[in-house]
């Protein structure tokens, strides 16, 4: 891919890639394997789901209907109606494209090994046997045979579940003459009422997503600009050579996250931090530490010892910070290098420059219920929850598994200070800089609250290859 690509056109873009997300408030994950005597069906078939996949420029079109409607309940004493929307995305394996035929090489070790093959370097926990193969503590479909995915989102499950019987029926799921087995499916919804757009610990999520260039072409307050080849194969800084069909296509990382929620809260009583705040907040005082924000949204580098709401749920305040400390570069006293903004986004730190190429874009969503009050009194989890994580980058290496490997998981970044605060392979962790007065100190943790239990990396293909490339005609 050497020539000056045309400009990009938001219509061959599949709509989950740029802007955050397709709209939703639920989201089907269909992980399926194509059966190998029925290739040439799956193909053929394809041509029939093609023209339900969500592109950007479809998605840009719902995001100005429900800011209309949000625009028209102003005022009034209820709050907009749900406006019935879907979308539906597909994305492929590695072992997925060879299945289909597509051997080209796509320029991505990372994609063509799988995560399977990286769990051990990721972090995640398991077990290794003696002749050395390392065999995390995932659950049993992911390490199975997985050629594809079909996300499909929606307002609510009455609107995805018809869809998702759809698809099945059109690659005969479950019949002798099916073209595609199903290998899981995974249900993920947006939490209920104020806790929707905060993730099961309670924070807010979604905040500090780059803005790519030509996408949109206004940023929020604080916001990054980000060249279309960070997430975008073929496109501007992308610099990796790849086959013609890969151009406005991307790589999809997934993650399957439960999370300890009550484990987490136990913990935040048992440590508050003192002699900042009265010992009730200084709980939440710790929790906003590690995390980088208070559960508002409010970043601690603009508010350090107490919550702002108001200021958590301002667009145009709640990511305008940058990390910058010019009387003292190694200051810990507003922000620990080990809370998770932080680490996973340094910002000024590094310099805008040496972050634009770790840059991805977000689109995950939570799964699992809520905290129950048997769950609340005892500290214990006793029903599955957690983020089904998804991010978006036009190389694995240099995006997920740098900000996993080489920040998150870095216990001397930033600074050499900081201590892994996230996964360590089942090891003994603890966290520095927890307290502003005692920053040298570090914070012995318990347990890991967020646990990786699968995942496994996608090519997302444009609307143009999937047509041209990926699907046959009849």
């Amino acid at each position: 891919m050497t020539a000056t690509p045309k400009p990009l056109n938001l219509g061959d873009v599949q709509g989950d890639i740029l802007l955050g997300g397709l709209p939703k408030k639920t989201e089907t994950f269909f992980f399926f394997q194509i059966d190998h005597a029925r290739v040439h069906d799956f193909r053929t078939k394809l041509t029939q789901l093609i023209p339900r996949i969500k592109s950007t420029a479809q998605v840009v079109d719902d995001r100005k209907k429900i800011e209309q409607s949000k625009k028209d309940a102003a005022g009034k004493p209820n709050p907009p109606p749900l406006i019935k929307l879907s979308g539906v995305n597909i994305a492929f394996t590695h072992k997925g494209l060879l299945e289909l035929g597509i051997k080209d090489a796509i320029g991505d070790d990372s994609f063509n090994a799988g995560m399977l093959a990286h769990a051990q370097g990721l972090g995640d926990k398991g077990t290794t046997s003696a002749s050395g193969t390392f065999d995390p503590d995932w659950l049993p479909a992911f390490k199975k045979d997985i050629h594809g995915l079909i996300m499909v989102t929606g307002d609510c499950h009455e609107t995805v579940d018809p869809i998702i019987s759809d698809i099945k029926k059109l690659f005969a799921v479950g019949t002798p003459n099916a073209a595609i087995r199903e290998v899981l499916q995974l249900v993920g919804d947006v939490r209920p009422g104020k806790e929707a757009g905060h993730e099961h610990f309670g924070f807010l999520d979604g905040v500090s997503q780059p803005v790519v260039t030509g996408v949109d072409p206004k940023a929020l307050p604080g916001q990054d600009f980000i060249r279309q080849g960070i997430i975008l194969c073929g496109r501007e800084a992308d610099t990796v050579a790849r086959p013609p069909w890969a151009l406005d296509g991307t790589f999809l990382t997934f993650r399957f996250l439960p999370q300890l929620v009550p484990e987490f809260n136990e913990f935040l009583k048992k440590n508050p931090i003192t002699g900042v705040l009265p010992p009730n907040v200084g709980s939440e005082l710790l929790g906003a530490r590690m995390v980088g924000r208070w559960k508002s949204g409010a970043p601690i580098d603009l508010t350090p010892t107490k919550d702002d709401p108001a200021l958590g749920a301002d667009p145009n305040r709640n990511d305008n910070f940058s990390y910058a400390f010019p009387e003292d570069k190694q200051t810990q006293d507003r922000c620990p290098f080990a809370a998770h903004t932080r680490k996973t986004n340094p910002r000024d730190d590094l310099g805008k420059t040496n972050v634009e190429s770790r840059r991805m874009i977000r689109s995950g969503i939570q799964f699992g219920p809520e905290v129950s009050k048997d769950e609340a009194t005892s500290g214990k989890t006793k029903s599955q929850r957690g983020l089904l994580f998804v991010a978006y980058q036009s190389n694995i290496a240099n995006g997920f598994e740098f900000i996993q490997q080489s920040w998150a998981n870095n216990k001397g970044f930033i600074f050499g200070k900081s201590v892994q605060p996230g996964q360590a392979n089942g090891g003994p962790r603890a966290s520095a800089g927890m307290t502003p007065k005692n920053e040298s100190g570090e914070l012995k943790l318990d347990a890991e609250w967020v646990q990786s239990k699968g995942g496994e990396y996608f090519f997302t293909p444009s609307l143009p290859t999937l047509k041209k490339t990926f699907a046959l005609a009849h």
